[in-house]
């Protein structure tokens, strides 16, 4: 005969006493010792076991998780009872980010294309696709025969269409479908006079930056260009909601900052 039945009216046993034992000498203010765990929570509980998992929690495993939500509700308690929570930037950060994701997220509504249509006709700046380069380059490292060294091996390019020997950049050889603004990034702004208007699929150069001299082979460039709603409209709802759920955190906190009062030290300085 199977154990499984047993097992199982072993767990419900044990989980029934568990919340007995809480439920018995319960109270809802938070300085009691009563701990009530409810169906609810039970639920919330496996149905993340079950996401993070991918299967439901065996009896074992169910216990295991009841107990440790227990355990950090007493010592959620305990530092609480003990004025832990008090001064400490890293809870007070936490508790903050908190009721804003809750006030970001109250009646949330699923925009109209309308709605949609409008943001982007207000944004579209923010959607261009600039252009990018695809491009080899060979290196050679800062110092007085840099630029001897690059059109020396230009000129051997030239000669034999091919080159024996460079050095090797940190970053590699051969770009795909970099922007300016990425070139900028891995190259420094003093490289970005190589693309201007470029000759595409010869060796140019030598080229200047930060970190030495190049010989560039640009063989490919792709214009930039402004996508139409219909190509990035998931994209475009997606900042459109991601808006709107700051203003409303923005619109909450205008709405009860007069409430407070904020008292700085008139005679501060930093």
């Amino acid at each position: 005969m199977s154990s499984k039945p047993y097992l199982r009216i072993a767990l419900f046993f044990v989980l029934g006493l568990m919340i007995y034992l809480a439920d018995i000498t319960m109270n809802l203010d938070e300085e009691s010792k009563d701990i009530y765990i409810s169906d609810q929570e039970l639920n919330s509980l496996f149905s993340a076991w079950n996401s993070q998992v991918g299967r439901p929690p065996n009896e074992e495993e169910a216990i295991n998780i009841i107990n440790d939500f227990i355990e950090e509700e007493i010592l959620y308690r305990e530092a609480m009872r003990l004025g832990l929570d008090q001064n400490d930037r890293i809870i007070k950060r936490r508790l903050a980010q908190k009721i804003s994701f809750l006030k970001q997220e109250t009646n949330r509504e699923e925009p109209s294309n309308d709605q949609l249509t409008d943001f982007f006709k207000l944004n579209q700046d923010k959607y261009y696709v600039p252009a990018t380069y695809s491009f080899t380059h060979y290196y050679f490292s800062n110092s007085p025969e840099a630029k001897t060294k690059a059109q020396n091996a230009l000129t051997e390019i030239a000669e034999t269409g091919e080159l024996q020997k460079s050095e090797p950049f940190f970053l590699g050889k051969n770009f795909s479908e970099y922007s300016l603004g990425e070139i900028e990034q891995a190259f420094g702004k003093e490289l970005l006079s190589a693309f201007s208007n470029p000759l595409l699929n010869e060796w140019i150069g030598p080229f200047s930056s930060s970190y030495g001299e190049h010989l560039l082979f640009i063989n490919n460039k792709n214009i930039g260009y402004s996508p139409k709603f219909e190509e990035i409209q998931d994209l475009i709802r997606q900042d459109f909601v991601l808006q709107e759920q700051d203003r409303k955190l923005s619109d909450y906190i205008d709405s009860i900052k007069s409430e407070y009062k904020v008292i700085i030290n008139p005679t501060f300085e930093f």
